[in-house]
């Protein structure tokens, strides 16, 4: 096992609902939101796989 720190990944932070322009941006925050949600579920299962004593629910 490795001596190097290795903390549970931190969920992204949710936009608020006035975080949203509306305007159709080419980016929306609530899209770039889910992008980095998935990113976080992925990373969060292979922090598991790494830590089966750990809690899944946090």
């Amino acid at each position: 096992m490795s001596d190097r720190p290795d903390p549970r990944p931190v969920p992204p932070e949710k936009p608020l609902p006035s975080d949203c322009c509306g305007g159709g941006c080419a980016v929306c925050v609530n899209d770039a939101y889910e992008d980095e949600r998935e990113d976080y579920e992925a990373r969060l299962a292979a922090w598991l796989q790494r830590h089966p004593e750990a809690d899944p629910a946090g």
